[in-house]
């Protein structure tokens, strides 16, 4: 995806937000190369050892893989209680210490990018409704800044006790996609995705966990990962951004490549 496709893409869809279609869209794009000789296995070996990413996974099938950094929990199960922390909102690691802070303060009083956010968290607020005990959805924090090796990631916190009546599937059905990568109301904006991003995402922007007997379970969203296709060295790093009505189309590009740069420098 050239950055002109990019910024092509991004006006039309923020012609729907000027128009009340929709209050937010995540718009991904795509990083692709050939390499026949690349080996998905020493690859994440260095993944994990050069981030923290805390929900990173590795999956497999057949010759296709999927090596996953990602930062983000998309549900977690203990019992009836579930928990979601989406992430929205992101500035790149400072050159220094002082940079640092201010890159950091700077995305967790930024006015759109705390406006992204709080649509995303709206939006899973809503899907845990539908399978909760009613009064029980609340938000423990809000805002929250996560800092990682490369990257300073804003993030929020929704809880909910899950229905008796309503299995973690169900939970998962009503969530899913999950709201950080989809935009406000879900349905219309995933409808605008498939029209202007011109390709299926796939794993990407999915989810990969596990369920466990115990009644625990933890799910990811499947972000900061890199799609690999070993029989034909086909390589791919999706990265998106939100748009809103305050967005700059062009900063939004640059975060996309603070997004790509934060797996693609770490190989």
């Amino acid at each position: 995806t050239t950055s002109a496709e990019h910024l092509g893409h991004a006006a039309a869809l923020l012609s729907h937000i000027q128009l009340g279609d929709i209050y937010e869209v995540n718009y991904c794009i795509a990083h692709e190369a050939i390499d026949g000789a690349f080996d998905p296995f020493t690859a994440f070996g260095a993944l994990l050892a050069r981030t923290d990413a805390p929900f990173a996974g590795f999956y497999r099938m057949g010759h296709r893989f999927a090596l996953c950094c990602s930062p983000e929990r998309f549900i977690a199960f203990d019992g009836l209680h579930m928990r979601s922390e989406p992430m929205k909102g992101t500035r790149p690691r400072g050159a220094d210490a002082e940079q640092d802070i201010r890159l950091r303060d700077e995305l967790a009083n930024d006015p759109k990018e705390r406006s992204e956010n709080v649509m995303a968290l709206d939006v899973m607020r809503n899907d845990f409704s539908r399978v909760s005990v009613p009064g029980t959805v609340r938000v423990p924090e809000l805002f929250g800044v996560r800092t990682h090796p490369r990257v300073h990631q804003l993030g929020s916190v929704v809880e909910a006790q899950r229905a008796p009546v309503f299995t973690p599937f169900d939970a998962v059905k009503a969530a899913f996609p999950p709201a950080s990568m989809t935009g406000a109301p879900k349905i219309r904006a995933m409808q605008l995705i498939d029209a202007h991003e011109g390709r299926a995402r796939g794993l990407y922007s999915g989810t990969m966990g596990f369920f466990a007997p115990d009644g625990t379970a933890d799910l990811n969203v499947v972000i900061r990962t890199l799609l690999c296709d070993s029989a034909t060295g086909m390589l791919s790093i999706p990265t998106g951004s939100a748009l809103t009505s305050k967005c700059d189309p062009a900063a939004e590009w640059e975060e996309c490549l603070v997004k790509f740069t934060s797996i693609a420098d770490v190989l």
